[in-house]
C-alpha cells in the first residue's frame, strides 16, 4: 500500500536573478511500513524535502499526496491538523516542553485534539522505547538519549502514516545515535511505521532498507537494500 507519494515537486526559493531551486522535479513513492534514508550533502534538497512532506512548507508546483490526501492544496491551519495527526516529526533538538512530565510530553498530541489515551499502545510504546520509568520525570532530568526517546515516543502516540526523523542522532555521541535507530528501527519493524531518516551520515543510512541520495535539488540515486 501507497503511503506517500511525490509528483514532480518544485521548490523555488526567491525571484528574478536571485531564484534558487531547491527541488527540481522530485518523483517518489513510499510504501506502508518502509525504513527509508534520504541522504545528501548540504544544499542538496533534503530539508527543503522534509519541510514540505512534514507540511511546514508548500512545493511551488507538484502534488505530495500522504495517507490519499493531497497536502500541498491545504491552508495553514489545515496544513497543522494534519501534520499532529499524519506525521510524526522527529528533530535534531528535541523540542519537548520543559515544564511538563515525560507523560504529559507525549500525550500532547492527543491532548490538543482531545483524544482518548489508547492504554494499551501507549504501554507498547513506553516499553519498546525504555522510558516506562521515567513519566513522571522533567526533561531536564534525562539524559540527551533519553530526551530524543520521549520525543520519538511523542512522535508515534498518534499512530501517524509517516515518521519523519531530521537527523535525530545529530545531538548525540556515538552510544546514544546507535540506540535511538535502533528505537527508530524497533519501531519500524514492531509497529510497522513508515519512517523517512534525513541524514548526511553514510553510516546510519545503511541502516535503512532504502536509500534515496538528492543531489541540487533531483534524485540522484534511489536504492532497495534488501
Amino acid at each position: 500500500m501507497e503511503i506517500l507519494r511525490c509528483e514532480g515537486v518544485k521548490k523555488v526559493y526567491g525571484s528574478g536573478g536571485n531564484q534558487v531551486m531547491a527541488l527540481n522535479g522530485i518523483d517518489l513513492s513510499v510504501k506502508k511500513g518502509e525504513f527509508v534514508a534520504i541522504i545528501g550533502a548540504s544544499g542538496s534538497g533534503k530539508s527543503t524535502l522534509l519541510h514540505i512532506l512534514g507540511s511546514v512548507d508548500k512545493p511551488t508546483s507538484g502534488k505530495v499526496i500522504i495517507d490519499g490526501q493531497d497536502i500541498s492544496q491545504l491552508g495553514q491551519t489545515q496544513a497543522a491538523i494534519f501534520r499532529r495527526r499524519k506525521v510524526g516529526l522527529v528533530y535534531q533538538f528535541y523540542n519537548l516542553i520543559p515544564t511538563l512530565t515525560v507523560k504529559k510530553n507525549i500525550l500532547m498530541p492527543l491532548a490538543l485534539d482531545k483524544k482518548q489515551v489508547n492504554k494499551e499502545y501507549f504501554e507498547k510504546i513506553i516499553n519498546a522505547l525504555g522510558i516506562a520509568k521515567k513519566l513522571e520525570a522533567l526533561p531536564s532530568q534525562l539524559s540527551g538519549g533519553q530526551q530524543q526517546r520521549v520525543a520519538i515516543a511523542r512522535s508515534l502516540i498518534y499512530r501517524p502514516a509517516l515518521l519523519l526523523a531530521d537527523e535525530p542522532t545529530g545531538n548525540l555521541d556515538q552510544k546514544n545515535s546507535k540506540e535511538i535507530i535502533d528505537m527508530l528501527k524497533l519501531s519500524n519493524r514492531n509497529l510497522d511505521q513508515t519512517i523517512l531518516l534525513i541524514t548526511h551520515d553514510e553510516k546510519i543510512a545503511l541502516e535503512a532498507e532504502r536509500i534515496i541520495i538528492l543531489e541540487d535539488g533531483h534524485i540522484l540515486s534511489d536504492e532497495r537494500r534488501r
